[in-house]
């Protein structure tokens, strides 16, 4: 047997990890994502939020796109996480009205995920489907007072919501 020093280092397992974002249709919806082929995530301004994408998001995760503030609000297709966070534009530029005065160039507040389209579901899967399935009890969004525009979903739920959608999970 190799003694522990010696032993060649075990290559790290990079799991996929699964997110929802929220978007307003009226203000960049699934279309939009599909026309322009990627973006970055700009306008977070909840620091839990900013810090999820800064510490756990990666490239290739991939994303539920969720339509709120729709009707109904409903998760509308896929997407796939694209390098890493960079500072969101906006809060330094004077005339956005996500401009921030207390962020600096050299110490950003605000960050933003980048992503890319995957796939826009035939049929968005509704929120009150969502919630009419039981198996999907303890997802964040279905989760009283849940408001973050930016959240974690396992990937039994991921599964459970890509069923929703009429396609199986690759």
């Amino acid at each position: 047997m190799t003694p522990p020093s010696t032993r060649p280092p075990r290559a790290a397992t990079v799991l996929q990890r699964h997110w929802l974002l929220k978007s307003e249709p009226t203000v960049y919806s699934i279309d939009d994502l599909e026309r322009d082929g990627s973006t970055g995530w700009e306008g977070v301004r909840n620091y839990q939020a900013r810090n999820t994408m800064r510490d756990e998001m990666k490239e290739g995760d991939l994303v539920l796109f969720y339509h709120t503030n729709a009707t109904p609000p409903a998760v509308a297709g896929l997407a796939r996480v694209t390098g890493v966070v960079t500072p969101d534009p906006t809060q330094f530029d004077p005339k956005s009205e996500l401009f921030d005065p207390k962020s600096r160039k050299d110490d950003p507040r605000w960050l933003m995920c980048h992503i890319a389209f995957l796939e826009k579901f035939a049929t968005p899967v509704p929120l009150e489907r969502l919630k009419g399935d039981a198996a999907l009890a303890e997802m964040p969004l279905l989760q009283k007072g849940q408001r973050l525009s930016v959240q974690p979903v396992s990937a039994a739920h991921f599964a459970i919501v890509l069923e929703h959608a009429g396609r199986r999970p690759s």
